[in-house]
C-alpha cells in the first residue's frame, strides 16, 4: 500500500469516479481525555475555518494543519478522514493527537522547536506510517511563478501538472493546477480511494496557481483535482496539464515521468540543414489507431518505418495523437492537450515509435488543434466555474461547427498553454513538424457565424486579432526553440501572408496546405474525360498563385471520408480506367510545384471510403484476392514515384520561386493534356506530361530547350507493373529543329492513355 493510502468507506460507481460523500461541518466534538506522553489539546479551530477547510475552499491550509511553533510548545493538526487515531512520530517522540471530530486529530506537544517528524495513522484494519503533506513549503519556484504570471513560461508543462520528485529529500509527487477562480482547490485519486477532504491545495497568490506536494505518491497514480467553484459548488476535474491519462471512456490524469533514452542524435542534429521548402517532402498522412487497428505504439515501431520506408516517403503525418475521449473525433477534439492517448501505450512507448522513424530516416509530422476544444464536464470547459480556457464572451467561445468551444486567445495564460503545448511536443517528443489544424476558423471572428452572430475587432474588420498573435508567438517561439521543426498551416482561405516570417508581418508558417489545389484538381479528374475540356483550367489555376505561398499539396483524410470516396473511386469509367486516372493524378501531383500528402489506403488504391473503425482494407493486398495484382501495382508506383522524386532536386528545390516553373502546354484543353519543365538550382530540368484522356496520342509534339541533346523517360504511370498498357519510350529521344509552343526545338511523343510521364536530359 502507497504510504499515503488509506481505507474508505465509498464505493466507486460504473464510470470509475467513487462520488464524494455528504459532509457538513459539525461543531467540535467533546475532547478525548489527553492522550499519555504530555499532549495538551491545540489551540481550537475557529467554526468558519474550520468549516472552510472540511468544505473545500480554503485557500491556505498549510496555514492551519500541518505543525508550527505556538506558546508552550509545538501545535500539530493533521486532517486523516476516516482514521481512528493519529501519532506523531519522530526521534524519541511518539505521541497520540486529539480527536476533533471529522478527521481532524490536533495536539499541543511540549517541544522547543518543530522536529523531523511523521505520522502514524490508525485505521479499523489497518496501520500506516507517512509524512505530513503539510510540513513541505512550496515545491514551485518564484521564477515559475514569475513566468507563469506573465504569460512567458515557455515550458509551462515543468511547472504545472503533476511532477514526481524529491523534495526537502522525500520522494513523492508535486501537483500544480491554474484556477484563478476557485474558492478552494484539492487532489484527490487512488491514494486516497477517490476521496478529496483530505487533501486540500493551496493557493501561491495572484497567479491562480494552486499547490500541494504528497510525499510517498509515485509514477502510476491516478488523480484528479476537486475545485470548488465561485458558487461553492463542486466540480471534479483531469489535470489540463496530465502527461498521461486512462485509457478512454475513463478520464482520470495518471501520474508520469519519462525514461526513454533517445537514439536519435543524429537525425535531430542534421534535420534541419535544409529548409522544409527547399528539401523533398513526401508525406504519409495516417491514423495510428487505425493503420493497423490494435498495434500498440512498440508494435507500430516494428512496422510502420519498414512500410513508410519502402515507399520512399520522406515523412509521416500523425493524425492527432493528443488525449481525446471520443475515438470518432479522429483526435480532433482534444481534452489531454499534454497528454498522448493512452489507447496505444504509454507517452514512452510513443517517444519509441517516433525514435524507431528517425532511425529509419523518417520525419515526423503531428496534428495540432489550437482552434477549439470539448465540453465534457471533467475537462477544460468552465474549468473552475467560469470560462477560463474558452473566452467569457458566448458568441466568441463557441464553435458554430462542432458544438466545441474556442480558445480565448487574448488571455496570457491561455495563449501561454498553447505555445508552450507546441513546444512540448517538440521538444519532449522530437517530432519534426506540426500541422495547425482548423487555421481558417481561428483567423476570422465571422467565422461560419451569420451577421448579428459576431462582433467586429477594434478596427472594424473580420480579423481575429487575438488568434493572429496567437499564431505568430507560437510559430516564432517553435523556430527558436526547435531548430529543425516545421510548421504547417491547414488554412482554407487566401489570407495574406501564411508563410511569411513574423518579422515581415506574416504567420510564420513554414508550409500550408494548398485546399484551392486540391479541390480544383479533384473536381478535374471526377469528370468523364469527354467534358474535362471545359474544366481545363482547374488544373492549371494553381500556378497563379503558386508562389504566394510555401504549399502542401494534399490527398488527406478529409477527401476520402463522409461520402466523398477514395481517392481512385472519384475517378470514372470502369476499373482500369479509375486506376489509370488515379496513377495519371499521382504523377500529376508528384511533379507540381509544392510538397506531397497522401493518405493511407490511397497508396494502393483501395476502392473503400476510409473507417477509423476498420482502418485501411490491407485485404485488397492478399495474393489470394484476384485484384490484388490492381492494388500492388499502384504501391509500388507510389513508391517508385517517391524514389524519382528524391532524386530529381528539380521537383523540390524550387518548389517556391517562378524560377522552378515553366509551362510547356497549358491550353490542350481537347486534348486533356498539360506539360511543363522543373528546374533544380543548378538548371537541371525535368520534364513532366499528362494525358488525361484514355487514348494513346502519336506523334504529339512539345517544345523543349534547345539545349538538351536528348531526353530519357524516367516514370511513366502507364508501364505495366503498375497496371498499364505499357505504352512507353524505351529509347532516349532527340529533340527535333521543329519549334512548339514557343520554342525552337521539339519532342514528338507518343501519350500513354490516362497516364503521366516523366523525362529527364
Amino acid at each position: 500500500m502507497s504510504a499515503a493510502r488509506q481505507p474508505s468507506p465509498t464505493v466507486r460507481d460504473e464510470s470509475g469516479v467513487t462520488p464524494e460523500p455528504v459532509r457538513k461541518a459539525r461543531a467540535p466534538r467533546a475532547r478525548k481525555a489527553a492522550p499519555p506522553h504530555g499532549v495538551r489539546p491545540a489551540p481550537a479551530l475557529g467554526a468558519e475555518e474550520r468549516a472552510r477547510l472540511l468544505e473545500g475552499h480554503h485557500h491556505d491550509p498549510h496555514a492551519v494543519l500541518g505543525a508550527r511553533a505556538h506558546r508552550g510548545g509545538v501545535a500539530f493538526r493533521v486532517l486523516r478522514p476516516y482514521a481512528k487515531a493519529v501519532t506523531v512520530l519522530g526521534k524519541g517522540l511518539r505521541a497520540e493527537l486529539f480527536d476533533d471530530g471529522d478527521g481532524l486529530f490536533s495536539g499541543l506537544l511540549p517541544l522547543s522547536g518543530v522536529p523531523e517528524y511523521r505520522l502514524l495513522v490508525t485505521y479499523d484494519s489497518d496501520e500506516i506510517e507517512v509524512h505530513d503533506p503539510y510540513r513541505f513549503l512550496p515545491a514551485l519556484g518564484e521564477l515559475d511563478l514569475h513566468l507563469i504570471g506573465e504569460g512567458r513560461h515557455e515550458e509551462l508543462w515543468t511547472a504545472l501538472g503533476s511532477e514526481p520528485m524529491e523534495h526537502q529529500g522525500v520522494a513523492g509527487t508535486r501537483f500544480t493546477v491554474w484556477a484563478p477562480n476557485a474558492r478552494g482547490v484539492r487532489v484527490t485519486g487512488d491514494f486516497s480511494y477517490w476521496d478529496s477532504v483530505a487533501y486540500p491545495m493551496r493557493s501561491l497568490g495572484s497567479t491562480g496557481v494552486w499547490e500541494l506536494f504528497l510525499p510517498g505518491v509515485g509514477e502510476g497514480t491516478m488523480y484528479k483535482y476537486d475545485i470548488t467553484r465561485p458558487d461553492g459548488s463542486h466540480t471534479v476535474r483531469a489535470d489540463p496539464m496530465a502527461r498521461y491519462a486512462e485509457v478512454p471512456p475513463a478520464n482520470a490524469s495518471v501520474v508520469t515521468a519519462s525514461h526513454h533514452t533517445w537514439q536519435d542524435a543524429q537525425w535531430m542534429a542534421t534535420r534541419g540543414v535544409r529548409p522544409p521548402h527547399q528539401a523533398p517532402l513526401s508525406v504519409y498522412e495516417l491514423h495510428l489507431a487505425s493503420w493497423r487497428p490494435g498495434l500498440s505504439y512498440r508494435q507500430l515501431a516494428e512496422q510502420l518505418p519498414a512500410y513508410v520506408k519502402e515507399l520512399g516517403f520522406t515523412h509521416v503525418e500523425l493524425m492527432p495523437v493528443a488525449e481525446h475521449p471520443f475515438g470518432g473525433s479522429w483526435g480532433y477534439q482534444v481534452t489531454g492537450f499534454f497528454a498522448p492517448t493512452s489507447r496505444m501505450g504509454t507517452p514512452d512507448d510513443f517517444r519509441f515509435l517516433v525514435d524507431a522513424l528517425h532511425r529509419a530516416g523518417i520525419g515526423v509530422i503531428v496534428d495540432w488543434v489550437p482552434a477549439h476544444f470539448p465540453r465534457d464536464e471533467w475537462a477544460l470547459a468552465e474549468f473552475d466555474g467560469r470560462p477560463l480556457y474558452e473566452h467569457h464572451d458566448p458568441q466568441r467561445a463557441a464553435h458554430p461547427d462542432w458544438g466545441t468551444l474556442e480558445f480565448d486567445y487574448g488571455r496570457k495564460e491561455v495563449r501561454n498553454f498553447l505555445v508552450a503545448n507546441a513546444v512540448y511536443w517538440c521538444q519532449e517528443f522530437h517530432v519534426d513538424g506540426l500541422r495547425v489544424d482548423a487555421v481558417a476558423s481561428m483567423l476570422y471572428l465571422d467565422y461560419s457565424r451569420s451577421e448579428g452572430e459576431w462582433t467586429p475587432n477594434e478596427h472594424g474588420g473580420r480579423e481575429n486579432l487575438d488568434a493572429v498573435a496567437l499564431l505568430q508567438e507560437m510559430n516564432a517561439t517553435v523556430y527558436r526553440r526547435c531548430p529543425g521543426v516545421m510548421t504547417i498551416a491547414e488554412e482554407s482561405t487566401a489570407w495574406e501572408g501564411v508563410t511569411r516570417p513574423t518579422d515581415a508581418g506574416g504567420l510564420g508558417f513554414g508550409l500550408k496546405w494548398n485546399m484551392g489545389w486540391m479541390h480544383d484538381t479533384l473536381r478535374y479528374v471526377s469528370k468523364e474525360p469527354v467534358h474535362r475540356k471545359y474544366h481545363h483550367h482547374d488544373m492549371t489555376f494553381a500556378m497563379v498563385y503558386a508562389y504566394s505561398e510555401n504549399y502542401v499539396l494534399p490527398i488527406s483524410h478529409d477527401e476520402v471520408v463522409h461520402g466523398k470516396r477514395s481517392l481512385v473511386s472519384k475517378m470514372p469509367g470502369d476499373w482500369w480506367q479509375q486506376r489509370a486516372a488515379h496513377r495519371a493524378y499521382l504523377g500529376f501531383m508528384w511533379a507540381h510545384p509544392g510538397k506531397q500528402l497522401l493518405f493511407m489506403g490511397q497508396e494502393f488504391a483501395q476502392g473503400s471510403e476510409w473507417s477509423e473503425t476498420y482502418g485501411p482494407d490491407w485485404w485488397v493486398l492478399d495474393e489470394s484476392y484476384p485484384a490484388a495484382g490492381d492494388h500492388r501495382g499502384v504501391r509500388t508506383l507510389v513508391r517508385d514515384l517517391n524514389r524519382a522524386y528524391t532524386a530529381a532536386p528539380a521537383l523540390w528545390e524550387r518548389d517556391t520561386v517562378p524560377e522552378g516553373f515553366a509551362w510547356v502546354e497549358a491550353d490542350a484543353a481537347d486534348d486533356n493534356v498539360f506539360a511543363f519543365l522543373r528546374f533544380a538550382q543548378d538548371g537541371s530540368q525535368l520534364l513532366a506530361v499528362s494525358n488525361f484522356s484514355p487514348v494513346v496520342r502519336h506523334g504529339y509534339r512539345l517544345g523543349v530547350p534547345e539545349e538538351v541533346p536528348l531526353w530519357r523517360e524516367v516514370l511513366n504511370t502507364d508501364e505495366q507493373r503498375y497496371g498499364g498498357s505499357g505504352v512507353r519510350h524505351l529509347q532516349p529521344l532527340r529533340p527535333d529543329a521543329v519549334p512548339a509552343q514557343g520554342r525552337p526545338a521539339s519532342l514528338r511523343l507518343t501519350l500513354p492513355p490516362m497516364a503521366t510521364v516523366w523525362f529527364r536530359p
